[in-house]
């Protein structure tokens, strides 16, 4: 066990002890200034050795020497006056009930030594917090890059305290934005609050700071927008801290969490909040199974089930490399030792029998797709053979293994689809409502419907990124062309939301919010690097590929989108396709894509989709178990 008193804080006590001295002598010295001869005696060395001996053992239960004094914070200084307090009346106990001295010690004494000795152990935590964080005059200017902060709320103060308390980090706060006017002219820490973000060209002109740091975790889009552009005309770049909960939970190295403003930042969306903590309950304690786990949504579903801590977390993928980065991932970086990564591709039954017999998975989430449309429209025999027959073969393992819950990770694209990527993800959403409404069926099947998301593989925003770094130009199908856009982390949260109150068979699709025009986001990104669009980038316009929507759609015809139990995310309404219908109809793809004949199978899609056969009501007819 350590012991209060740490080699490290051996020299706090010492000073702790000359405090103590200190305050016993000063308080004999301002009760009686002449001092007499009978009082004299305890101002001798061994009363105040015993003073001494008393308090610095309560001081250290109290905790005094289990902290650094220039990490002392408000909650510390109450606990140094309780300890205080604690201290003075063990002395006076101590006086009181032994012998001491045939004199007593005056009340006013007793009460001058606790305001002294108070005073001075705060005073000196306080002092050497000052002392440590604040430079000297002539080192204001070798601390680093001068930083304007733009809120001056709590992750404004985490950002300028950890700027001063840690000089390797490069930076000085020289002053403070915030929207609130009666904040103006206030310190934080000693840096004041110069404004508003209406006078960040002002601050800016007179300060000349050598970047801008925006620490306003609810900060929208527009704003984020305003002040990269504002301080952009200057040349003054800018960076942000992501969110609060991201500094204080986790990582709290200021220096990883400011990164430049990236386009996720400036869209103009607002987050989705989902309280992952409530609706992620029935994975504790499951075994859980990704398909597609080294893929951008599946490698983001591991990580955040992970930290609900699952009996088992399988990772099954066709990639190796890719499974190989998130499995090291989980248990080196995160510590997370519960995984277990299978190579293995969801179109062999074999294999998925194999680890459904192995592990027993409680959970499945789908997420194992080909998704890039244009890849998939000149090689439709694979996405009918991965996308649609792959779901029906892990679909049918979860029912005859027993699995609980089945949640298919499916897009907008199968909204009204028109490329062949769309019409395998609508025949995989086809599946899971069929087995979803078989009466005897226990599984849960759920399929959750959502449009892009930024910065996952092969999506638009990497690629311009690639050309705005080789000078341009930036590619762009159509000026008026739109899509939804969400992040990574925010998709996954909602499809393990939908995991958690979808019922039978239900499909679900995520609220993403105003769709963005594509030549927006371009310019934005191209700002976003130091140029200037059409003169400094070119954008050129190539024209849609075959089958790609001008806008996309979340709801298709014949469904209805109604509220579910959370407000980011609609209930998809429509009549079930007839699952007797629907099997056969797959046997035939599955012979199609075997004889490897693409126009049939492509034409065979087309009338499938054009012309489906549904229930007249709601329940499906019965279908045989695997």
């Amino acid at each position: 066990m350590r012991s209060p008193v740490s080699r490290h804080s051996i020299w706090q006590v010492g000073v702790d002890a000359l405090l103590v001295a200190g305050a016993w002598w000063l308080a004999w010295s301002l009760r009686f200034e002449d001092r007499p001869v009978y009082y004299d005696r305890y101002l001798d060395w061994s009363i105040v050795a015993l003073v001494v001996a008393i308090k610095l053992p309560v001081f250290a239960l109290a905790g005094f020497y289990n902290r650094w004094w220039r990490y002392v914070s408000t909650r510390d200084m109450w606990g140094a006056f309780r300890g205080v307090v604690l201290a003075s009346v063990a002395v006076f106990l101590v006086f009181t009930l032994f012998e001491i001295h045939r004199v007593d010690v005056p009340r006013g004494v007793w009460f001058i030594d606790l305001l002294v000795c108070m005073a001075f152990v705060a005073g000196s935590r306080l002092l050497a917090r000052t002392i440590i964080e604040r430079p000297l005059p002539g080192r204001i200017v070798t601390r680093g890059k001068e930083a304007i902060i733009v809120g001056a709320g709590d992750a404004g103060q985490l950002v300028v305290k950890e700027m001063q308390r840690s000089p390797a980090l490069g930076y000085t706060p020289i002053g403070l934005l915030d929207d609130d006017p009666r904040k103006r002219n206030l310190r934080l820490h000693g840096v004041r609050v110069l404004g508003t973000t209406a006078d960040l060209e002002h601050v800016i002109r007179d300060r000349r700071p050598d970047e801008v740091l925006i620490a306003i975790p609810s900060a929208s889009g527009e704003l984020r927008a305003l002040i990269v552009e504002t301080a952009g005309a200057l040349d003054v770049p800018v960076k942000t801290l992501p969110t609060l909960a991201d500094l204080v939970s986790g990582d709290a190295d200021l220096a990883r969490q400011l990164r430049p403003v990236e386009v996720e930042d400036v869209l103009g969306r607002e987050p989705v909040e989902v309280d992952f903590a409530s609706i992620s309950g029935y994975l504790q304690g499951e075994v859980v199974l990704v398909t597609g786990a080294g893929g951008s949504i599946g490698s983001e579903l591991c990580r955040q089930i992970a930290r609900i801590g699952p009996a088992k977390l399988v990772l099954l993928d066709h990639a190796e490399p890719a499974l190989f980065e998130i499995e090291r991932e989980l248990v080196r970086e995160r510590s997370f030792l519960a995984a277990a990564a299978v190579v293995g591709d969801v179109r062999d039954s074999i294999k998925l029998r194999q680890v459904f017999d192995k592990y027993r998975p409680g959970v499945v989430f789908h997420a194992a797709a080909y998704k890039h449309v244009a890849m998939m429209e000149a090689n439709p025999l694979e996405a009918v053979r991965n996308n649609t027959l792959g779901t029906r073969t892990v679909a049918d393992v979860s029912v005859e293994y027993g699995a609980k819950r089945f949640v298919l990770v499916s897009t907008d694209k199968a909204a009204n689809p028109k490329t062949v990527m769309g019409q395998s993800k609508a025949l995989a959403e086809w599946i899971v409502e069929t087995w979803g409404h078989r009466a005897d069926v226990t599984t849960r099947f759920v399929a959750v419907r959502f449009g892009n998301v930024l910065g996952s593989s092969g999506s638009v925003i990497p690629i311009f990124r690639r050309q705005i770094a080789r000078g341009g130009p930036v590619t762009v199908t159509h000026p008026e062309m739109t899509r939804f856009f969400m992040t990574i982390p925010e998709a996954v949260q909602l499809i393990v939301q939908a995991g958690a109150i979808g019922g039978r068979g239900q499909v679900y699709v995520l609220d993403m919010g105003v769709p963005v025009r594509i030549v927006d986001l371009a310019e934005k990104m191209i700002r976003l690097s130091g140029k200037e669009p059409g003169r400094e980038i070119a954008i050129e316009f190539i024209g849609p590929a075959p089958g790609e929507k001008l806008h996309e759609e979340l709801v298709g015809a014949g469904e209805t989108a109604t509220p579910s139990e959370h407000p980011k995310i609609d209930l998809i309404t429509r009549r079930p396709v007839d699952s007797a219908w629907l099997e056969s109809e797959l046997a035939l793809l599955e012979r199609l894509v075997e004889e490897g004949e693409t126009l049939e199978l492509v034409g065979e899609l087309r009338r499938l989709l054009g012309e489906p056969r549904r229930e007249r009501s709601a329940a499906s007819e019965p279908r045989h178990a695997p």
